[in-house]
């Protein structure tokens, strides 16, 4: 008689977002500066609305993608704390390549590498 494997229980904990933020350390390469950010994660719930939000259709059945308005909004919904106070779309208008780069590193990608963002939207528009 052979035994059967028990399944563990199933333990959703492992799979929610935690609702505490981190501290992280971000460095600007080109200057060598270092500061300190609090961000909170960005729910899958969350993401899938910033980048619904990103997608653009035109009328002839083209697609488009808003990469700026994507990280800008992610910016300004994850850091909770940072050295020049509330991330607002004014501050992020006034930051150089160098300190954008270095933040644009906490926001996590729109799409992994194996999809393609005319793919997906156009799954959306199918459905």
């Amino acid at each position: 008689m052979t035994a059967k494997k028990q399944k563990k229980p199933f333990d959703i904990s492992k799979y929610q977002v935690q609702t505490s933020s981190t501290k992280q350390t971000v460095k600007i390469l080109e200057t060598g500066d270092e500061f300190d950010i609090t961000v909170k994660p960005l729910s899958w719930s969350k993401r899938n609305q910033l980048i619904s939000k990103c997608l653009t259709f035109d009328g002839g059945g083209g697609t488009g993608f808003d990469g700026d308005l994507y990280v800008k909004e992610s910016l300004k919904e994850m850091i909770v704390d940072a050295p020049w106070g509330r991330t607002t779309e004014a501050f992020l208008a006034s930051i150089d390549t160098r300190l954008g780069a270095a933040l644009e590193v906490v926001v996590p990608k729109a799409f992994s590498d194996e999809e393609s963002v005319p793919e997906e939207a156009d799954a959306v528009k199918k459905e």
